[in-house]
């Protein structure tokens, strides 16, 4: 009896399917699966970025002194001469390069107060319709920060006149963090000259979040007394008197500091030739003006040294003299050019030394 052959047998001879064919067969039947992964382009804005330690930070400017150590020498040379200058002259000195650079600051930080309506606020307070009053009072507050006072390293927010509000938010950013921040970075430079930790203070300001209000001009007046905290006779570095352009902020901190050493150098500059014609102005009225009686024209004297520019009712003010006595002063004065009137009209004028 012949056997039927069996369903295995007569399939035996068929060709198998391989295991990785088996395998793919089964992934395809696996519809619920992701696809492959497949690389798409990242049009997606770049996050912020991580900020540099500070010891990065420090590096990159020791690295730029490093770069300009002989130029920051001159500088740091003729800041010395003027604050030899300063320790032996008149303190009316000290006020009148104030004001100088505190206009000149000004302008670089866009409020624009002139000299004359910065003397009549700082003498008098009195001000135009004209006049900015929060302009003038960041003005006034840098006469107050270049003439004396304690500097910025012992407290920042008192240098600067910046409290937190008593009821600021518990999730708010305290101005007095951000002002430890920035303190803590300088003390951290301390082995870097005050020049180069001065201009590296001023450019880490904004960075701070120290730029609210009059955040330049509040830059450029703690850095200038940093410049000159290691002197006893100049409280501060002039920086914008004759051009503000070491005060730009665009590129490395070596052309940042070599822009900062040449304006600084420009400015101590014009500082110590502006003392020069001060200082010969006045052995040459006080020369001049010997004939005369009376304690009025030494007090007028002083006070056309200490101030760039000076009205009747300032005058007055300053010297506790009559107006008579003050008015009769000066047009004896402008008669013997010694001085002259500056603003050319009738009402409200005021005059300047004649060099």
């Amino acid at each position: 009896m012949k056997t039927q052959a069996s369903a295995l047998t007569d399939d035996f001879n068929d060709p198998l399917i391989p295991i990785e064919e088996d395998e793919e067969a089964h992934e395809e039947d696996l519809w619920f699966l992701p696809g492959p992964f497949e690389e798409e382009p990242d049009d997606l804005p770049p996050g912020p970025r991580a900020e540099p330690p500070d010891s990065a930070v420090i590096e990159d400017w020791a690295k730029a002194e490093g770069v300009h150590a002989a130029r920051l020498a001159r500088v740091a040379g003729r800041l010395g001469a003027l604050d030899d200058r300063l320790l032996r002259g008149p303190e009316g000195w000290r006020h009148r390069l104030a004001l100088i650079e505190a206009a000149d600051l000004s302008w670089f930080a866009g409020d624009r107060v002139s000299s004359d309506r910065l003397a009549l606020w700082i003498s008098m307070r009195l001000s135009g319709a004209q006049d900015d009053p929060n302009a003038l009072a960041r003005v006034g507050w840098a006469v107050r920060r270049l003439t004396g006072g304690p500097g910025p390293k012992a407290d920042l927010a008192a240098f600067l006149d910046r409290r937190d509000p008593e009821n600021i938010e518990g999730s708010a950013e305290r101005f007095e963090d951000r002002a430890g921040g920035w303190l803590d970075v300088m003390a951290a430079a301390a082995e870097l000259h005050p020049i180069t930790r001065a201009c590296m203070g001023f450019h880490l300001w904004n960075l701070a979040g120290l730029g609210q209000h009059g955040g330049q001009m509040e830059a450029a007046v703690t850095s200038s007394r940093i410049a000159a905290s290691d002197g006893s006779g100049a409280i501060f570095a002039p920086l914008a008197m004759g051009g503000a352009g070491g005060l730009r902020g665009s590129g490395l901190p070596p052309e940042r500091l070599a822009r900062w050493l040449d304006g600084m150098n420009s400015a101590i500059l014009t500082a110590m030739r502006h003392l020069d014609g001060t200082q010969t102005w006045s052995v040459r009225a006080e020369g001049a003006m010997s004939q005369l009686s009376g304690r009025t024209p030494a007090a007028l004297r002083s006070v056309l040294t200490d101030w760039t520019l000076v009205s009747a009712p300032m005058a007055e003010a300053l010297t506790g003299a009559s107006r008579a006595a003050v008015q009769r002063n000066l047009a004896w004065m402008e008669e013997r050019g010694l001085i002259r009137e500056v603003t050319q009209q009738g009402r409200f004028r005021m005059w300047r030394i004649k060099d």
